[in-house]
């Protein structure tokens, strides 16, 4: 018997709707969320109207519309966790609004399982959607809906915090959005393995195209469609390049509708509400580790953050990596991917997969609630699964946070991690200096990518200055450098600088 304080997941939903589907309405992201709910609260096994009226927490996690200072082109509720649970009859106590990232839905269960272990609730909820599919739908039509609501009641808004992600100085050189970000990590990884463009795109493909398999059986997939190998690296007009390294269907897939919930109780609450004991899962082990800024890493090629996040979440559930019996690898881009696998000794051809889902770019990427599914599909497959262990891991930024969960249905006492002591030794690591504005000189590329999505097509660089070896950032569109780095190898190349003190251009010395 554990201690009846013990959390446990009891209910766990997902829902999404495709653009294609005869039934598609263009939901907005508290319509999506509220049929995650649903679908949760009838996964508990319970009166489905008794456990929502017992939800004392609800954690939400923040969609795309509200993580800028864009406005919400369709309305958006002021109060996105209240509009979901007064569609389901709840009325919680708290609600939060968490902040971005994509880490997020592991990081809450661990701190809604902390909370429940401390006494402060007995019942919490995670919840998430995204409704990018209806935005891109609604664009340029002229019967647009309007999605604003207005609800009273407290909020707990922690701020979207997407300033940490980036600064005036990286968004001046072209780092705005992820695929620019993780095309930089992805080249330095292939610096540091010295693989050929060649090589190393079809070893991207040879990684992901396993996990299309999965996205095509799964009813929860935006593009249930199987991919090979050489569909995923052969750029077409339908697998256009975005960034370099990567074509289309390499790019986690963000136009989805999606939406998942979460519900997780005390022991005692579990029993109380009736759910049945074969709907419960435990977390045996957790670990949320924060990575140095993207410009002072000494080696862009790796994340000590998620490697230890990855071995931390093992120690504290006491096992090794061959006693995982399911995986759910971040997947929005390979790198991600790769940095894990390369700690734990996986491969892309690893009999167990490294999706539960089926992976960003063919599952889907529903913001920063991606893990969420994961978290919900890593459940149900353990509850068919009893004993066996399931790895969730989460990344968030530009792998700047990940988090880590280890779930199964047998039950253990709730543990302790020792994320605060590991996130002191990553940000006490050695650093890089940078000159944000070196005044002309010479360097050489360190990293590299391309932006194809931008009307001018331009080269985003990361390099060593030669005078001193400190880094620094600038951008290209000369025509011979853009052609080594779009038809070539840039890699180590040798540039000529100068600034106007905002923006670093780069040309072939």
């Amino acid at each position: 018997m554990v201690d009846p304080r013990t959390p446990v997941i009891v209910g766990v939903g997902q829902f999404t709707e495709r653009i294609g589907d005869p039934d598609y309405r263009g939901m907005s992201a508290v319509e999506l969320a509220t049929e995650g709910v649903r679908a949760a609260l009838a996964d508990t096994g319970a009166d489905p109207a008794a456990v929502a009226a017992a939800i004392q927490t609800v954690y939400a996690l923040r969609q795309f519309e509200i993580s800028g200072p864009m406005p919400a082109t369709l309305g958006r509720s002021n109060n996105y966790p209240r509009s979901v649970m007064r569609r389901v009859g709840g009325d919680p106590a708290r609600v939060v609004l968490e902040p971005v990232g994509g880490q997020g839905p592991q990081k809450l269960v661990t701190e809604a399982g902390n909370a429940i272990v401390a006494g402060e609730i007995d019942v919490a909820m995670i919840i998430g959607s995204e409704p990018g599919s209806t935005a891109r739908y609604y664009a340029d039509r002229e019967d647009k809906p309007d999605f604003t609501e207005h609800v009273e009641g407290q909020l707990e808004d922690r701020g979207s915090q997407i300033e940490k992600y980036f600064s005036g100085y990286t968004v001046n050189h072209g780092l705005i959005g992820a695929t620019v970000q993780y095309g930089l990590l992805d080249n330095a990884r292939r610096a540091r393995l010295g693989l050929s463009v060649a090589d190393y795109r079809r070893q991207m493909a040879e990684l992901f195209a396993p996990m299309s398999k999965v996205a095509a059986k799964n009813p929860y997939s935006s593009s249930p469609v199987e991919r090979s190998v050489e569909e995923i690296i052969t750029v077409t007009d339908d697998n256009r390049m975005i960034c370099d390294p990567y074509p289309r269907l390499l790019v986690a897939r963000d136009q989805v509708n999606q939406g998942a919930a979460v519900i997780i109780t005390s022991v005692a609450a579990a029993r109380e509400l009736g759910v049945p004991e074969g709907n419960w899962v435990y977390l045996h082990g957790h670990a949320d580790l924060t990575e140095q800024d993207l410009l002072a890493r000494a080696d862009l090629s790796v994340s000590p953050a998620a490697a230890h996040a990855a071995r931390e979440a093992l120690r504290v559930a006491g096992i090794g990596v061959d006693d995982v019996a399911t995986f759910d690898l971040y997947s929005c881009f390979p790198f991600p991917v790769f940095v894990v696998c390369e700690e734990l000794g996986l491969t892309a051809d690893d009999p167990r997969g490294l999706t539960v889902t089926g992976g960003l770019p063919y599952f889907g990427g529903p913001g920063n609630s991606y893990s969420l599914h994961a978290i919900a599909e890593t459940v149900t497959q353990l509850r068919d699964r009893p004993g066996q262990f399931g790895f969730v891991g989460a990344n968030g930024g530009t792998m700047s946070k990940y988090s880590v969960g280890i779930y199964s249905t047998t039950p253990v006492e709730w543990r302790t991690d020792r994320s605060a002591q590991l996130d002191a030794e990553i940000a006490a690591l050695p650093t890089v200096p940078v000159t944000e504005y070196p005044q002309g000189g010479t360097g050489v590329i360190e990293t590299y990518t391309v932006r194809y999505d931008w009307p001018t097509r331009t080269g985003i660089i990361i390099g060593r200055l030669d005078a001193d070896g400190s880094r620094f950032m600038a951008i290209t569109t000369d025509d011979e450098l853009l052609t080594l780095m779009t038809e070539g190898d840039p890699l180590g190349a040798a540039i000529t600088l100068r600034t106007d003190g905002k923006v670093n251009q780069a040309a072939l010395a």
